[in-house]
């Protein structure tokens, strides 16, 4: 039965009250709280906020990493009938300043010192905002602006206002129903301004109970809660399944430790986005280049009888049995370290989503014994639209349609959906809702895709994205900057070619991998710069491009695709100097927009090209960042005639 966010967290108090519910690592030390425990805060948390004059309808905003108040801030403003808004810890405050303006916020939840100046800027132009609680009160003391309270006083304050007032955080709580709004998630804005998505308690409860279905989550399982609150992910898989199933949410104690607290906790259940097993792989790549002659000569037999078979016996398929022994030695010697290097020794199941996941990357992980799968979806679908089933994964789809979703194409490939977890609405934007839902009720996704014999779906790319060169072929952008982005020695990629004669490329290269290389190669440097400039690390970069190419050429329509010219961008692509979307998506159109010079530099055959910067500083401060870039030629193949 469909219900809400409070009343599932009542529910685990009155059956688990003992339970562990939340942790966080603090100081070195893991602290838990306890079903009941936190069932209280909440109920405190909401009152308090009662005493402040927050009232049903009204939004909060919250602006934390992953930290328990946060968890139980979302809760607390839901019980009162409100609506809670996270925003990303990362955004400076002028990015902050449309969405506080936009969902009329007066009050807001911030972590600590840095989140509250933030606010406080942001106050001056937005007035409204009138009460901040802070939760971490250190560097805080001598603040006295008006409106300013800790998340310990709000809680007790809360204590003090429930018991003088019997019974009426229950009556509010009544109020309550399944068709409301429980949270408002703004879109990454990668073609413009952010839109405020907002999602239902029925949305976000039936989505979560779906895929605890599918893979058998339960109370025993554990998880770590570290990608940002404001991304649609998060919320589904460290709030929204966290109550339905009501296993146990693990918070680190900061971004720096998150590997470290992983191996501690050894989650059951993990998330994260490509980026996060790119890096993980790319963490690999290094020790295994700095390990010993024979240690390597181990790994990459292990690697390639795990490539071979590691696939088919983690899904359950016929393996002759010399190829298990040796699996299962494989596994003693290698593929057993690897995975608790990596945290992920306890592992039950892992999904991945947010982007598409090269095939590559995803074929390593699973050939090592880690159940990963893919989720499909988005902020307006509660991040579920297609799910992977144990033993029915295949390398280049995401999946069959979710329970409660049922999926189709439009004429023109773009995949459309309909069911439990389709966006309520556009905040304040009737006319953006209209756009993409229909007058069936589907939801157009923006991506196209196909769906084979067995219903399992394939995407090719943002439909806006896709295109043609001038001879034909269909240029898929992001299907090729996966490709290269499996190498651990480049970091992010953009590819350009819609409506020209060939393929061009910018590359980031990933400055640990590189500079590790490098140190080894007796390559002095000094400095991303300079480290870019090298011809060494431009040929570095010209194999690895040779090597996408050579599968471009084996892959039915692709070979005319394939890079013809790239570049080794001078700085990394970054969120705060708007290339990238604070979920480091690729902003496509701002990017061939800012770096004109370089696109039409490499389409027009130079060999180099001058061009500065400007640069955004996490203080806010701009600066400028000048090179000359050398514009070089890739290797390419003729279709199909590449030897293995």
């Amino acid at each position: 039965m469909t219900t809400t966010f409070p009343h599932l967290l009542l529910k685990h108090a009155a059956e688990r009250p003992g339970a562990p519910a939340l942790r966080e690592k603090e100081y070195g030390i893991w602290q838990t709280w306890s079903w009941q425990q936190v069932a209280q805060e909440v109920r405190h948390f909401a009152c308090g906020l009662s005493t402040l004059g927050f009232t049903r309808g009204q939004n909060l905003a919250l602006i934390s990493d992953n930290r328990p108040h946060v968890y139980m801030g979302f809760v607390a403003v839901q019980s009162l009938g409100g609506v809670p808004i996270p925003l990303y810890q990362d955004a400076v405050a002028s990015e902050m300043m449309f969405v506080l303006q936009d969902a009329d916020i007066a009050f807001a939840f911030a972590e600590n010192q840095e989140q509250v100046d933030k606010l406080l800027e942001v106050r001056e132009t937005v007035p409204g905002i009138q009460h901040i609680i802070y939760d971490d009160p250190r560097g805080l003391r001598h603040y006295d602006q008006p409106g300013l309270i800790s998340t310990a006083d709000l809680i007790a304050r809360g204590a003090a206002w429930d018991a003088a007032h019997p019974g009426a955080w229950e009556a509010g709580l009544a109020q309550l129903q399944p068709s409301d709004v429980s949270v408002i998630l703004y879109t990454s804005g990668t073609t413009g301004k952010p839109k405020g998505v907002c999602q239902t308690h029925a949305s976000f409860v039936q989505s979560a109970a779906g895929g605890v279905q599918v893979d058998g989550l339960n109370a025993s399982d554990n998880v770590i809660s570290y990608l940002p609150p404001a991304w649609v992910g998060d919320h589904l898989f460290s709030l929204a399944q966290w109550l339905v199933a009501g296993f146990t949410i693990n918070c680190p104690e900061s971004a720096a430790t998150v590997s470290i607290d992983l191996r501690e906790i050894g989650p059951t259940y993990y998330f994260a986005p490509p980026r996060i097993f790119e890096g993980m792989l790319t963490s690999v790549s290094i020790r295994m280049e700095d390990a010993a002659a024979p240690k390597r000569w181990l790994f990459e037999q292990c690697m390639q009888l795990a490539r071979r078979v590691g696939s088919d016996i983690l899904d359950g398929k016929p393996v002759g049995f010399l190829d298990r022994v040796l699996y299962r030695l494989g596994d003693f010697a290698i593929y057993g370290p690897l995975r608790n290097v990596m945290g992920l020794s306890h592992i039950r199941v892992a999904y991945t989503a947010g982007a598409a996941i090269g095939p590559d990357l995803f074929r390593f992980f699973r050939s090592i014994g880690i159940n990963l799968k893919q989720l499909y979806g988005q902020t307006e679908t509660c991040a579920y639209v297609c799910i992977q089933h144990n033993g029915q994964v295949k390398l280049d789809s995401v999946g069959q349609a979710a329970p409660g979703i049922e999926l189709k194409l439009a004429d023109n490939g773009e995949v459309l959906v309909k069911g439990v977890s389709v966006l309520k609405e556009y905040y304040k934007r009737p006319d953006a809702t209209a756009e993409v839902i229909d007058e069936q009720g589907y939801f157009h996704t923006g991506d196209a895709g196909v769906i084979d014999a067995d219903g399992h779906l394939r995407i090719i790319d943002r439909a806006k994205d896709v295109g043609k060169t001038n001879a034909g072929a269909m240029f898929a952008p992001n299907y090729i900057e996966n490709k290269l982005k499996f190498f651990s020695h480049i970091k992010e990629a953009v590819c350009f070619g819609d409506k020209r004669d060939q393929v061009c490329a910018f590359i980031n290269i990933d400055y640990e991998a590189v500079g590790n290389w490098a140190e080894r190669q007796g390559l002095p440097y000094g400095g991303y710069v300079d480290l870019t400039s090298k011809t060494q690390v431009q040929g570095l970069i010209a194999d690895c491009i040779a090597q996408v190419n050579a599968d471009l050429a084996r892959e039915a329509g692709m070979a005319g695709t394939q890079i013809a010219r790239f570049l080794v961008l001078h700085k990394e692509l970054d969120p705060d100097d708007d290339e990238l979307t604070r979920t480091r998506k690729v902003r496509r159109n701002f990017i061939a927009d800012k770096y004109a010079v370089l696109v039409d530099a490499l389409y027009d055959g130079r060999t180099e090209q001058f061009i500065t910067t400007q640069v955004k500083f996490e203080d806010g401060r701009t600066g400028s960042l000048s090179a000359t870039l050398a514009l070089l030629d890739a290797k390419t193949f003729a279709p199909a005639t590449v030897d293995a």
